[in-house]
């Protein structure tokens, strides 16, 4: 198999042992949280709205919640020099530690995952505060990532107790459209990546969409193999990478010599305007992959019309790509802290549920590209 697309069928409610209802938030362990708060604010158009530390009775960290529609992003530092989260950003850098999800019940989440082999982060717990009371359990995925269950239905405060709502958050970037999380990759070391596939599958009762392997990933010198697993419902998407042999280091066996172990490599997040937003963000220096003229000049004919001139597309450095169900626009950041590990993807989706097969090769040559740079090839 190369790069079939599964056609699941229908969502059966009564089937899905774990209904969840979508990303609730992504978490970020980080070095410097007001640091990262004021980038997302000035440079991707975030708006602050809760936050915890010592001015809040938190001791040990500092954490600034940041919202764009459907997004929620947590970024958190440590206070001391000493815990698990001091640890992990020594190791690690900044990372994402907790995909959290969206759940009506923490109780059974948990214990549906845990009987199915998910090792448990944290047991069913409520934490009361003014505003009600939130409920949460959280499982270990690959790495040091958690999936933590979240139930807000009887909290009706700005994030969690604990959090203090910013009332006059300072003025955020303007211009971009950034909707919600489409999609979030996870690389893992060569070999893990069926195991995580099973765990999915087993344990969350995810489906496989799509599966890559390295015929399809590939370029001269680096190739790597991927799966694409959704929720039951189909609102969660995490494509699943493994590195493949080549003759260099490919851009996953990068990302682990750097992060140090499994790891969430990039999140997509999904627009319905690419060019503006791509405008707006480069205008404030954000730092995408660029495109060679060739893969331009051969793009209409592989792709067809998709709504924008062509000569725009490699203004901006904006890819396309076309399937049997519609087509889809995307480009991708460089890394977006010092470490070559994390970056963003924009994506812009009409009608193709894919991640830009007919891409791979030509954004891979863009990322070797930077890692011969940086002398990582």
């Amino acid at each position: 198999m190369t790069d079939t697309l599964a056609r699941p069928p229908a969502a059966d409610a009564t089937a899905d042992f774990l209904p969840l209802k979508g990303i609730d938030h992504v978490e970020f362990w980080v070095g410097n949280a007001k640091q990262a708060a004021a980038y997302y604010r000035t440079l991707w158009g975030f708006t602050p709205v809760a936050y915890a530390g010592l001015e809040t009775g938190v001791r040990d960290r500092a954490s600034y919640v940041m919202v764009q529609n459907d997004i929620r992003f947590v970024f958190t530092a440590p206070l001391t020099d000493s815990g698990e989260l001091a640890e992990h950003v020594r190791r690690h850098g900044d990372g994402v530690h907790d995909i959290a999800f969206a759940v009506d019940d923490v109780t059974s989440a948990w214990r549906e995952t845990t009987a199915r082999g998910a090792v448990s982060a944290l047991e069913p717990a409520e934490i009361t505060g003014e505003k009600g009371v939130l409920r949460r359990s959280a499982i270990h995925t690959y790495g040091e990532v958690l999936h933590t269950f979240i139930d807000r239905s009887e909290y009706t405060g700005t994030f969690a107790p604990g959090y203090h709502r910013i009332s006059k958050p300072a003025a955020a970037a303007t211009g971009q459209q950034l909707l919600e999380v489409d999609h979030c990759v996870g690389n893992v070391a060569l070999g893990d990546m069926n195991r995580f596939v099973d765990f999915y599958r087993d344990v969350l009762g995810f489906s496989q969409l799509i599966h890559y392997d390295d015929k399809v990933i590939h370029t001269e010198y680096s190739a790597l193999m991927s799966k694409v697993m959704q929720s039951g419902n189909g609102r969660i998407k995490f494509p699943i990478n493994e590195p493949a042999d080549g003759k260099r280091k490919s851009q996953i066996q990068e990302f682990l010599d750097y992060y140090l172990d499994a790891g969430t490599q990039h999140i997509a997040l999904r627009t319905e305007d690419i060019v503006g937003t791509v405008r707006a963000l480069r205008s404030r220096g954000a730092e995408f992959l660029g495109m060679p003229h060739e893969y331009y000049a051969a793009l209409p004919e592989r792709v067809g019309d998709v709504g924008i001139p062509m000569e725009l597309l490699e203004e901006l450095g904006i890819e396309a790509d076309r399937d049997e169900e519609g087509y889809l626009l995307q480009i991708f950041t460089k890394p977006v802290q010092d470490r070559p590990t994390f970056f963003f993807e924009i994506i812009e989706r009409h009608g193709s549920r894919g991640f830009g097969v007919g891409n791979f090769k030509a954004l891979f040559e863009a990322i070797e590209r930077e890692q011969e740079k940086r002398g990582n090839l």
